[in-house]
């Protein structure tokens, strides 16, 4: 019985420590943070989300994996609400969930919807360095 609670609190454990090291790889979009990284001629990625998508769950392990990556250290991330944001979604020209746009500086140089193959979203990453 003991290593069954064992078991399961460690793994209750995991599931927590991973949601919250994901979470903390990027920071809610802030528009004076993003025009300040636009100006200093930082990659950027804005991911849009909603926490009832699963694309976009799919996409936050991959996305957190290539932030460890040196290439990336110095991409910078921020999310836009789905649900609540609709003022910037309108400003992004974004219509649907899991769409993840990447700037080099003040242009955007590439964007995807619904995509969960890492290797396209590392290439995405790879054009705003």
């Amino acid at each position: 019985m003991i290593n069954r609670r064992v078991t399961v609190a460690g793994l209750a454990l995991s599931a927590f420590l991973t949601f919250a090291a994901e979470a903390a790889d990027k920071k809610p979009f802030d528009q004076a943070a993003f025009e300040v990284a636009q100006a200093q001629g930082k990659p950027v990625l804005v991911e849009v989300s909603a926490s009832w998508c699963p694309v976009c769950k799919a996409q936050a392990p991959i996305l957190s994996k290539l932030r460890t990556d040196p290439r990336f250290k110095d991409l910078i991330s921020f999310d836009i609400d789905f649900d609540s944001q609709k003022d910037l979604l309108r400003e992004f020209n974004v219509s649907k969930q899991s769409t993840l746009i990447v700037f080099k500086g003040k242009q955007e140089v590439g964007r995807s919807t619904g995509d969960t193959n890492p290797s396209s979203i590392e290439t995405l990453l790879a054009k705003a360095i």
